[in-house]
Parts: C-alpha cells; structure tokens; sequence
C-alpha cells in the first residue's frame, strides 16, 4: 500500500546542495537596507530585490507605518467582507483607481490572493482562461482553481495566442492574462498587439503589473507606458516591489471590480491588509505621485547595468527593464555562480526550474533607484571577475584575440 509521504525520500536535491554548501534559498539576511545587506556576516550589495523606488528605506514611508499601527494595531483580525475595512483601505481603493487610470479598485491582503481571487471570480464553468507560458504561479494557480478551462501560448508569441483563440467557441467567455513585466526575463508583454488581437475574438484582457507599477509609464505602469489604459480591462498590482510593504490590488470599471468584490473567496475568506500596511503604500503612493524623480533614477541605474553586462559579455536575455537576468542555463553552474557572487560581495537570485523552463537557468538581478553608481560598479566588477574564473564570460585577451583574428 502507497504512503502518502513516499514522494519524500526521492527529493534529495536540497539536502545534497546543503551538503555541499552551496544550498541558496531560506538563508536568512540579519540586516537589509535596501542597497546592501548583511548576509551571514558579510556586507554585499543587493541587487536581488524588488524594491524598485527604494522606498523600504524612505522615513516618511517607515513613519506612516509607525503611525497606523499606533492608532490601528498590528492587525484588523477580520475580513473586508465584514469587520476588517478600515477607511485606509477605502481610500487606497480610491487612490490606486486614480493612479493607474480606472474607475474602480480593490485591495487584496496580498498580490497572490489578488490573482487567485480575481480570476477564479471571473472564470467560471464555460469560460476560458488563457496565459502566456511565462506568467506567475499566481496567475497559473488561479487558473488551476478556477472552473473554466485552461488554455496556454508560447512567450510573446502573438501568432500562438491567435491560433488558441481561433479555436475557442466564439460565444465563450474568454479572459487574457499577461505579465506587464516578466519578472524572470525583464521583458514587457507586447500590449498594443494583444490588445488588438483580444478585441479581435471577443476576449478580456488582464494584466498582471507586479513587476511594472512604479517602474514603466512613468510608474502608472505598462497599460501607461503602451498608451492603452482605457483598452486594458484589468490591471493588478502589488506592494511588495515599488510600495514597500504587502498586498495586491485589481483596477478596472466599477461594475467589475464590485463583482470580484462579492465572489473573490481569497479576499473574503482572509484577513484584511494590517493597517501599517496600507499606510506604507498609501504614503508610497504620495511619493510616486509627487516625485517622479525616483523612477527616473531607476531607469538611469537599470540602463547602466545594461549596458556594463553587454560589455562583459553576459547574456542578459530580452530584458529592458530593471530587471536583467544572467542566462547560464545550467543549473549546477548558476549554483556556482551564485556562491561566487556571495564570496565576491555580491547578492543575486539563482532560478531553477520550476521557477524558469528546464534549461532555462539564470541569475536574476534587478535595481533600484536608491543604488549609488559605486554600488552598480563593485558589482560589475564581482561579475568580471566571477565570470572569468568560472568561464562564463569571455576574458579581455580572448576578447582582444578573436577581434584581431577577424581584423586579420
């Protein structure tokens, strides 16, 4: 007879890594100011984070946390749906609408809850459900809970997608989902094409702008950037990247969002987001508003990073955003890598599958706008050298040697 735990003795990877010293996740940071951290006793530049805007770090957004826990508590110990609305939520729910350009809002606990929530409300039993290979667990675990049908297309690929829909009954409901921002290749979903398209065979479009609130389109995010605000029919966001604190939110007409709001069983089933919370992306919110200097610091950041891994010969994937992934493609080797960087002073993400496709192994890198050019230049020169030694990059006097022989 099969036991139920069987499936434990075969998963040996983690503990062998242990073994090895090399085992990179669950390791805890003892101080984190944003740009750098202390990691097990050492001081490395952080450049494995989403805080985009730097604003973790900013004191008028650590005060308003401060502040509301001071009048609120430290939790609402209630749902929105009955006894955890507090007016900060409300408000939030206004403000963000007005930001990202919709009529209407709503907070989530968290950006996780937001997409299970959001798309098992809207997809129900008849309807389809369609997303790019590359979207968030979110996205694919709120299809999988949902009742209508699941349907997949290649990465960006605009004829993948049109050949899924072609196929679906017309007079089904159909919801597109995307990535504004790809948060492992830092690549933007192509929305002026999908939009058309959708509109084409009758289907909604989400995006989910986790990646992308507070970083493009002036930080009103990808629907911004592209001009489509009004052609999107749901835009997500968090506040775990550019706001600096916790929670998700899903924008989009009234009618919409009052519906999600009285079917969304991960927002009604949960406790409320805790006030310090909402008050940390609400004061967030005022400083994207007010000082678009932040983002434009980011970009400057991101693009110099871009351009230095260009120059050392990395290969950084299709990535124009400030998140820039190291493509090595090779599980064991990405694991090396990453150790190297830590001994180097320099913290990154390693991603295995199933985080990325097999083969598809990577480095993840991502900037902010409070890095200091000092920070950016001693983690190029980490890579430099860690890329060298583990022969990932090509080295100057190979580089100097394969450019003479092609002069000769």
């Amino acid at each position: 007879m099969a036991d139920l735990f069987d499936k434990i003795g075969g998963f040996t990877q983690a503990k062998e890594a242990m073994a090895l010293g090399i085992y990179p996740y669950f390791r805890a940071l003892s101080v984190s100011e944003g740009t750098t951290a202390i990691f097990e006793g050492r001081e490395v530049v952080m450049i494995g984070s989403n805080n985009y805007l730097g604003l973790t770090t900013d004191e008028r957004v650590r005060r308003a946390s401060i502040e509301a826990v001071e009048r609120y508590g430290t939790s609402v110990t209630g749902s929105r749906f009955l006894n955890g609305t507090l007016e900060l939520h409300l408000e939030l729910d206004r403000r963000l609408a007005k930001f990202v350009g919709k009529e209407a809002a709503l907070v989530f606990p968290t950006g996780y809850q937001t997409n299970v929530g959001t798309i098992t409300a809207l997809v129900q039993k008849g309807d389809y459900v369609i997303i790019d290979k590359d979207d968030h667990a979110s996205i694919v675990d709120g299809c999988l809970m949902c009742r209508g049908e699941l349907k997949r297309f290649r990465h960006n690929d605009l004829s993948s997608l049109e050949d899924v829909l072609r196929k679906l009954p017309a007079e089904a409901g159909k919801l597109v989902v995307v990535d504004g921002v790809y948060s492992m290749g830092g690549d933007l979903a192509p929305l002026p094409e999908l939009v058309e398209i959708c509109k084409r065979f009758g289907a909604r479009i989400m995006v989910d702008d986790a990646h992308g609130i507070g970083v493009t389109g002036g930080g009103r995010g990808t629907a911004a950037h592209f001009g489509l605000t009004d052609d999107v029919d749901l835009i997500m966001g968090t506040f775990s990247k550019s706001f600096a604190s916790i929670g998700g939110f899903i924008a989009g007409s009234a009618d919409v969002i009052h519906y999600v709001q009285h079917h969304a069983r991960s927002l009604i089933f949960s406790a409320a987001l805790p006030a310090g919370n909402a008050a940390a992306a609400l004061k967030a919110l005022d400083i994207m508003e007010t000082e678009p200097q932040h983002v434009e610091r980011l970009w400057a950041n991101a693009n110099y990073m871009r351009q230095g891994f260009n120059d050392l010969g990395y290969d950084i994937g299709k990535s124009n955003t400030p998140i820039i992934p190291i493509m090595l493609r090779d599980d064991y080797r990405t694991i090396l890598a990453w150790h190297a960087l830590i001994e180097e002073g320099v913290y990154t993400n390693p991603v295995l599958p199933p985080g990325v496709p097999s083969g598809s192994s990577l480095l993840r890198t991502s900037y902010t706008a409070t890095h200091e050019r000092e920070h950016l230049d001693r983690a190029l020169a980490a890579f430099k050298v860690v890329g060298e030694r583990l022969d990932l990059i090509q080295t100057s006097h190979e580089l100097a040697q394969a450019g003479s022989e092609f002069s000769a």
